[in-house]
């Protein structure tokens, strides 16, 4: 049986979402599972010895100068994970839970935290069980790592804390890659049921572990829940860039705007790596258009900023979810631990490599990158429900008056693109002293995380309302046609969403087109041309 094999540098985001989204199972590298016996035998060998270590043989945070008794190292532990585990907020989704155990499990196989292999082993249990700790989404500031919320899923390893159970997962797995992405839409709707940590180890075939010295710490020192917030919403940003290009490239179409600005030389003079990828994306889709060509000799001049320069607005975007992207594949396979321990000189040493200001940063950006391509999509959507300039009847009815058709559906989008700019405020500038000043500046980098994620869900509805309307846009248009490409990406919308031909509810309309963006169904229906 194949597996993703963790050596604690290798990990990948494309890895994570199989992982995350379609059950994937685990496994420890002999390589890693020898460095971190190796760095198991230095923590046991300073918690015989009268030697102060943070957080081995004494307490945490304000609590570091207190020396701990051999006799209740174990309970320093135990204590450490039930204290910790504040965390208030709706749970995260199983598919951000078997990431941040991923990301945990793949720093922890670096070896430089001190853990055994048999506490990391029983972590790797949790994720090829599909037992899913129930962790809070808020509580963290993302510095001294994402203590609240690991420590709610760790509290699960020693059979405490709370957790869903998914007692078909070894099915799920056998059907993930006949059905892509279905484990993800069939998690979202089932109704998660929590039962009581040693309950769901027990169903599992697991039993608790028994913590040793620096082990409760070495499970929640690190930045791995902002973390796999801030990858799943990446892959869900770069994932929106494709789908903006497809909408841009059906407005487009759909306002008989000139393909010109596309062309590749143009592109080429001013060589930002998205804007190039981008304009050929939309030239491609548009190439062979019946619509474009009855319009080619029409004497228009040049096209609004909304269509014409959406390669440039598309590519910053992407170019910036570029440098979120090194960030995240950086992190994920980076020691973020404190203190870490050195196997091969035998020190500990304290440090700060649990701040998560990197990832704050990225995730800030994230949030911001993605409102551009909201706001001009918005910009194109009110384009073709506006009969002054589009030259379709208003908001894409033919019986106005009676009917309103889509003019709601825009204004929908006006709200929501206006809502993006207040997401796109950054909680990386903030950060409030916590433990008695000892932690006297944090990251936020959770809250971020957090925030990038929602503006990606709220982006991708503006994009699928401009799509909505373009499509209609193209159907007043017959008997002209719209290119191959367009063809069927008009006709898969077409199988979930009819032709508005008497006003009904747009909201159900959106939210199916929404899922077909979430689900790639939309980009893989252009047969994986769409880069």
């Amino acid at each position: 049986m194949t597996m993703i094999e963790l050596d604690g540098a290798s990990l990948t985001i494309e890895q994570l979402l199989e992982i995350a989204d379609r059950g994937e199972h685990v496994a420890l590298s002999d390589v890693a599972r020898a460095r971190v016996r190796a760095s198991r035998a230095v923590v046991d060998r300073v918690a015989r010895s009268d030697q102060p270590a943070y957080g081995i043989n004494t307490g945490f945070g304000s609590f570091a100068d207190v020396r701990i008794a051999p006799d209740a190292l174990e309970a320093l532990q135990v204590n450490l994970l039930r204290s910790h585990a504040a965390g208030v907020g709706d749970p995260l989704p199983v598919r951000a839970v078997r990431a941040t155990m991923a990301l945990r499990a793949n720093v922890l196989a670096k070896g430089f935290s001190g853990i055994s292999v048999e506490t990391l082993e029983a972590l790797i249990a949790l994720i090829n069980k599909g037992v899913h700790p129930a962790v809070p989404s808020r509580g963290s500031v993302g510095a001294s790592g994402d203590l609240a919320p690991l420590a709610h899923l760790s509290l699960v390893l020693i059979g405490e804390g709370e957790a869903s159970i998914d007692d078909d997962n070894r099915g799920e797995r056998n059907e993930r890659r006949e059905n892509k992405g279905s484990l993800r839409a069939q998690r979202a709707l089932r109704l998660t049921s929590w039962v009581p940590g040693a309950e769901a180890l027990e169903r599992a075939g697991l039993k608790p572990v028994k913590l040793g010295p620096k082990e409760g710490l070495a499970l929640i020192n690190g930045t791995q829940p902002s973390t796999a917030v801030l990858a799943l919403a990446l892959a869900g940003a770069e994932q929106l860039a494709r789908a903006a290009d497809i909408a841009a490239a059906l407005s487009i179409d759909a306002l008989r705007g000139s393909i010109h600005p596309f062309e590749a030389r143009i592109h080429e003079a001013r060589p930002f790596r998205g804007q190039q990828t981008s304009a050929a994306n939309i030239e491609m889709l548009m190439r062979g258009s019946g619509i474009n060509k009855s319009h080619e000799f029409c004497g228009k001049v040049q096209d609004a900023y909304s269509l014409r320069c959406a390669p440039q607005v598309h590519g910053a975007t992407r170019d910036g979810l570029w440098f979120v992207r090194n960030t995240v594949d950086v992190e994920a396979n980076s020691a973020t631990d404190n203190p870490m321990v050195f196997a091969d000189s035998g020190d500990i040493v304290s440090c700060g490599n649990f701040h998560g200001a990197p990832i704050a940063l990225a995730a800030d950006l994230l949030a911001a990158a993605v409102v551009p391509l909201a706001t001009i999509s918005e910009r194109r959507t009110d384009r073709l429900v506006d009969p002054t300039v589009s030259g379709l009847p208003a908001f894409l009815t033919t019986e106005g008056g009676v009917r309103s058709g889509y003019m709601l559906a825009q204004v929908t989008a006006a709200a929501v693109a206006s809502e993006l700019k207040t997401l796109a405020h950054p909680a990386g500038v903030d950060t409030i002293p916590t433990s008695a000043n000892k932690e006297d500046h944090v990251s936020m980098s959770m809250t971020a995380a957090l925030k990038a994620e929602q503006a990606v869900s709220r982006a991708r509805e503006v994009i699928a309302i401009e799509i909505l309307c373009a499509c209609q846009a193209i159907d007043l248009l017959a008997p002209l046609e719209t290119s191959s490409s367009l063809k069927k990406i008009h006709a898969l919308v077409r199988s979930r969403v009819p032709t508005l031909d008497a006003d009904r509810a747009p909201a159900p309309d959106i939210a199916a087109i929404t899922e077909l963006i979430a689900s790639s169904e939309l980009e893989d229906s252009c047969g994986s041309r769409v880069k």
